[in-house]
């Protein structure tokens, strides 16, 4: 049986590859999609999120928009990594379908059953509000895989991640909510790097292959440039394929903590990962790995069935 998930987003380049690779894969059902604000403003994003949906013909699935904005903070976009629009570089077909009524947080609340897992691969704004106007949603839901933080590693300040720091406050909420949570951190994602020769061999498939061709080249140029990378990670991706095959992401458990008060240091996730391997190198991450030619193959595989 597949696995239903719910993914909250804020589509992105790798927003949009992790939302074609869940609708490309039997192991996983996607019961819904909501929006954010963080890679861009919550207009673009829930845009970029119907878009996607019209390229895989898969408007069957509904989205639903939420917080316009951090909950204590002004929103801090990402336009220099994804461009004005959040999902620069191929040209994306107009969405036929809208958003539905609701607000993310309640829609989130409602999908939310036994056995359903939540995918959110943005800033964490969504899902806080939802613990916060529907506790009774920490009875029902089970687990959370949450494309955000680092260990030791950031890529807005030395020590933070973006998706942390946009609204480190909701990201506190939700660690501290009991609701087990999978993160799956730059110090992995950096780990796995789409390269050009991995979208070429997109390139050539069907339209949606096409276009995360094209998301690729735009992506990558940012990595050239910022990090000196060959390749780009398609974070949010690899939150989806560790639902997909739990097998490709080596976890631990541990305590984390989110940064909030801290001038310098908001966002930052703090992981006490040496109460658990005590004998650990303290400038390793023993433990924490990703098996990155299958997860990138798994990526090339099943997006190119998609049409």
């Amino acid at each position: 049986m597949s696995i239903p998930i719910v993914i909250d987003c804020d589509p992105g380049h790798d927003d949009a590859i992790a939302i074609l690779l869940a609708l490309s894969s039997p192991e996983v059902e996607v019961r819904g999609i909501s929006t954010v604000a963080g890679n861009q403003t919550l207009d673009k994003t829930t845009r970029n999120a119907l878009k996607v949906l019209e390229l895989a013909g898969r408007t069957d699935v509904p989205v639903a928009a939420g917080a316009d904005a951090p909950l204590r903070r002004k929103l801090r976009v990402a336009a220099n990594v994804h461009g004005e629009s959040g999902l620069d570089g191929p040209s994306l077909p107009e969405p036929t379908t809208k958003p539905v009524d609701s607000h993310a947080a309640d829609f989130l609340a409602e999908l939310i059953e036994p056995g359903v897992v939540l995918v959110p691969v943005g800033p964490l704004t969504n899902v806080a509000m939802m613990l916060q106007r529907h506790p009774d949603v920490r009875d029902r839901l089970e687990r959370i895989v949450w494309m955000g933080g680092a260990i030791a590693e950031g890529n807005v300040t030395p020590a933070a991640e973006f998706n942390a720091f946009v609204d480190p406050e909701a990201a506190a909420i939700v660690f501290g909510s009991g609701i087990p949570v999978t993160m799956i951190g730059l110090d992995v994602t950096h780990k796995a790097l789409f390269t050009r020769a991995h979208a070429d061999r997109l390139r050539g498939t069907g339209a949606s292959g096409r276009a995360v061709a094209e998301l690729s080249d735009f992506f990558q140029r940012f990595h050239e440039s910022r990090y000196a990378f060959d390749g780009s990670p398609i974070h949010d991706a690899l939150a989806v394929a560790h639902v997909i095959d739990p097998t490709l992401v080596t976890t631990l458990e541990c305590n984390i903590a989110i940064e909030t008060e801290s001038q310098h240091c908001d966002g930052r996730t703090v992981v006490d990962r040496w109460l658990v391997l005590e004998d650990a190198p303290r400038n390793g991450h023993a433990g924490i790995d990703v098996d990155a030619a299958r997860f990138l193959d798994l990526l090339v595989e099943r997006i190119s069935t998609l049409p």
